[in-house]
């Protein structure tokens, strides 16, 4: 699988699951306590915490991407982020942790990764696929979860980019 397959498969599992959006008051939506379980931070039973990098760790575990021996060669001989011959997610709820997930690109493909910062803090960010690789406005399209309480589609500034990421 090559690195524009891999991320169309990303995208794929993401798409699927639009329109899932938070349950409001003390309940939660049981398919955002699904991508929770994803994730090292343990069962919460809320949907009104961050959960953007939950969403993204069950897309990446969901796509079910196979490792190969060219795929590990072509990330310097180490990856980490493998559990019995498939790619999964950092299954960190810290959005920033994808910055270590897979290989970078310079440019957005469909389906990749983006990682942007949140306001003025330095830990704090937001994860999400590309739904549209075309940034020459200086917005790009994505499509995550936890983008106004729901999986939808939104419209991001560039600059807040500081990631784009694919598994391959």
């Amino acid at each position: 699988m090559n690195r524009i397959e891999a991320c169309q498969k990303l995208h794929a599992v993401a798409l699927a699951e639009l329109g899932v959006h938070e349950t409001p008051g003390p309940a939660a939506t049981a398919r955002i306590m699904e991508y929770e379980r994803h994730t090292d931070r343990g069962y919460t039973g809320s949907d009104e915490e961050a959960w953007c990098a939950k969403f993204a760790n069950f897309v990446v575990d969901t796509a079910q991407i196979p490792v190969t021996l060219e795929m590990t060669q072509s990330a310097g001989g180490i990856y980490s982020f493998v559990k019995n011959g498939l790619i999964v997610g950092t299954h960190h709820a810290n959005a920033r942790s994808f910055l270590t997930w897979g290989v970078p690109l310079d440019a957005p493909v469909l389906g990749c990764i983006v990682i942007m910062r949140r306001g003025s803090s330095t830990t704090q960010g937001h994860v999400t696929f590309c739904d549209h690789p075309d940034i020459s406005n200086g917005v790009i399209r994505c499509l995550g979860g936890n983008q106004g309480d729901a999986v939808k589609v939104s419209r991001f500034p560039v600059e807040n980019v500081i990631g784009y990421r694919s598994p391959v």
